[in-house]
């Protein structure tokens, strides 16, 4: 009986490892991902990589005048950290398709807001063609054996999207809003802490047991900075202010609070600020 059972359990093991094993093998067109910062935006590129293998690729594997997924398996996808500008259109910060319409003379390149595709999409939506560049094709003096997707001519506002395969090469140009990013930056920098910067100094200071004196600076600037007072921003005031032995001046913030969280229809401030009332009362 127990011989059985033991040939039973080495049945069941072998049967799940079989199950669960996955055989690995290397793939026909391999995943490649780009990360690249263009300026102050970060750009994505994920796409498969097939091989030319001694085919003739573009009109013949890569038909003329149709819609390919740029790449192989998963259509190609691009990611936008910023918006960004292709010819006369801007593209907003997401994701998108890369799909192409290989020509002879030149590519049609189509940024495409459906990215979760395999291959091309079983209905094409024009509406959701977010931009369309046309490429020149060049022919390279050499064989490039695997499909190549890169971003070159990295300039501080823009770059280029290029993209290689047996003896053609595209490419499209496109800008990034550095000047915009870089004095937003500038400017919040230079107008110093936000009330939000404040109040999540002085929560942390409060929380942590820091230097009080410096979380009731921090916590009186964000309640007088902020232009519509903030029953959570004065409920953190009256406990600092508690902390510190300041009760009356406690009390006050408190009964501000409650009265902004009544107001608000927040109950889980009005009971907080109401106990706090109570106890330092007594």
């Amino acid at each position: 009986m127990m011989i059985k059972k033991l040939i039973a359990l080495v049945l069941l093991v072998g049967f799940n490892y079989t199950i669960n094993a996955q055989v690995q093998t290397p793939q026909p067109s391999p995943f490649a991902k780009i990360e690249q910062k263009v300026g102050l935006t970060d750009v994505t590129i994920e796409y498969s990589r097939p091989g030319v293998k001694g085919r003739t690729i573009f009109g013949d594997l890569v038909p003329f005048g149709k819609t390919w997924r740029t790449g192989a398996n998963a259509n190609a996808k691009i990611t936008f950290g910023n918006n960004v500008t292709v010819g006369e259109t801007t593209l907003n910060a997401g994701t998108y398709a890369i799909y192409t319409v290989p020509n002879k003379e030149s590519w049609d390149v189509l940024f495409y807001t459906d990215s979760d595709n395999w291959g091309t999409p079983q209905k094409w939506d024009p509406s959701k063609v977010a931009a369309q560049a046309s490429a020149k094709v060049y022919e390279v003096p050499f064989n490039v054996e695997s499909f190549t997707i890169d971003i070159n001519n990295l300039q501080s506002d823009s770059a280029t999207l290029e993209m290689m395969w047996e003896k053609t090469y595209i490419s499209v140009p496109f800008s990034v809003p550095t000047d915009e990013v870089a004095s937003a930056s500038i400017d919040k920098i230079m107008a110093g802490p936000s009330v939000n910067d404040y109040f999540g100094a002085a929560k942390y200071y409060f929380d942590s047991g820091k230097d009080l004196n410096k979380a009731r600076g921090w916590i009186d600037t964000a309640v007088a900075l902020r232009k519509e007072p903030a029953f959570w921003h004065i409920r953190l005031q009256s406990l600092i202010y508690a902390k510190l032995g300041n009760k009356k001046e406690a009390i006050e913030a408190a009964k501000r609070s409650l009265e902004l969280a009544t107001k608000e229809g927040n109950a889980d401030y009005v009971k907080m600020n109401e106990e706090s009332i109570a106890k330092w009362m007594k």
